[in-house]
């Protein structure tokens, strides 16, 4: 077997297109854009790149030339850990161990030579909302730039001495004919018949010019201590922005006490619904394909992005308020396209929003596992911190 550098268009395309080939026979996995893969090792649409961080590509070939595996590996800038942590991910390979770990052994030596001392995989060169994680149970179609890969994968990973960090679960629930936990009504009830709290989605002027303000609000109040970083106005707008081609206002939800914001909920329709049809290209042909399928077969599924409330409204039944009343809005009307609910990126070290989507009778649809192996095997090992 021989590894190669990924350090030419043609090694970029084969980095794509083995993917493709190593699953052109599974009816589950939808092709990724080409240009979401690529963008991530791009200097000009990868930001990260400008503030220091680095990544590195590899293939692996056969002795008949014929490319049977991939791997990449970055310096995560941002990443803040008690042991210098670097992390791999976009791996794939055929059902073979050793090349299953002559991949592994290669982004190792790679992040070895940059003083790190520990490696998280699979996970992405960006933030942790795309292609982040092991599949490990619930092998239906993956969401959109959520991660899809054969079973086999997990034997891999763990042989090697990768253990478990953490666990990402998917939540799902039908939008209909399902009902809420009882005290989850109750606490709601308590919080709508007071005046000063509202809940709505926005349109128009109010959505173009206010929805970016009032997120990024209640964003950098509920999780930027979470999350390492406050968001700025900018990158709100930004955000935003590339939503607008597939945003359904209907699907954004706001909570405000005395006109201030204190939550919201964001999600989108889930759009890999559509994409599975253009094969992986948003040239013109997978542009039209897209529209037309958007016009005449548009998702029926919901994707939950993210969902906030902020401290001093924790715990106050601000969060069962928002969504009883989006319900009556909403959800329960049968002229809402929608008929299901997926909430992605729930980490197991979130234990609050784990039962949130219980007390949604909402039921684990798909489990991720994000792993790290430490290079000094003699170290003890420890998962990622529960949220207080």
């Amino acid at each position: 077997m021989k590894i190669m550098e990924v350090t030419s268009p043609v090694h970029e395309k084969e980095f794509l297109e083995m993917a493709v080939r190593l699953y052109k026979n599974e009816k589950n996995w939808i092709r990724p854009l080409d240009k979401d893969i690529q963008g991530i090792f791009q200097p000009e649409t990868n930001k990260l790149f400008r503030l220091g961080g680095k990544a590195k590509r590899w293939l692996l070939q056969d002795e008949k030339g014929r490319t049977i595996g991939r791997i990449a590996a970055f310096l995560h800038p941002k990443w803040k850990e008690k042991q210098p942590t670097g992390g791999i991910g976009f791996f794939e390979c055929i059902q073979n161990k050793d090349a299953a770990f002559l991949l592994f052994d290669t982004a190792k030596a790679w992040l070895e030579g940059q003083g790190m001392e520990a490696m998280d995989g699979p996970v992405n060169f960006g933030e942790r909302d795309k292609w982040w994680g092991l599949l490990v149970e619930g092998f239906s179609p993956p969401n959109y730039n959520m991660p899809w890969n054969f079973a086999y994968y997990k034997e891999f990973f763990e042989a090697y001495g990768f253990q478990v960090y953490f666990k990402q679960f998917t939540y799902m629930r039908p939008v209909q004919g399902v009902g809420f936990d009882a005290k989850m009504i109750e606490r709601a009830k308590e919080v709508l018949k007071q005046e000063d709290f509202q809940f709505r989605h926005m349109e128009g002027k109010e959505l173009k010019e206010k929805a970016a303000q009032y997120f990024m609000e209640v964003y950098n109040k509920a999780w930027a201590r979470h999350m390492g970083k406050s968001l700025t106005i900018k990158e709100t707008q930004m955000m935003f922005g590339k939503m607008k081609p597939i945003m359904d206002p209907r699907l954004i939800y706001f909570g405000f006490y005395k006109d201030e914001p204190i939550s919201f909920f964001i999600n989108i329709p889930e759009i890999n619904q559509i994409f599975k049809y253009v094969d992986g290209k948003l040239d013109l042909m997978g542009k039209l394909k897209f529209l037309w399928n958007k016009t005449f077969n548009p998702p029926n599924k919901m994707l939950g992005l993210v969902f906030g409330v902020i401290p001093e409204f924790q715990g106050k039944g601000v969060d069962s308020a928002m969504i009883m009343a989006y319900n009556e809005k909403f959800a329960k009307h049968d002229s809402f396209s929608y008929k299901t609910i997926e909430m992605n990126w729930i980490g197991d070290f979130n234990p609050k929003m784990m039962r949130v989507c219980e007390q949604l009778n909402a039921t684990i649809y798909k489990t991720h596992h994000t792993y790290r192996y430490l290079f000094d095997r003699s170290k003890p090992f420890e998962r990622h911190k529960v949220f207080d």
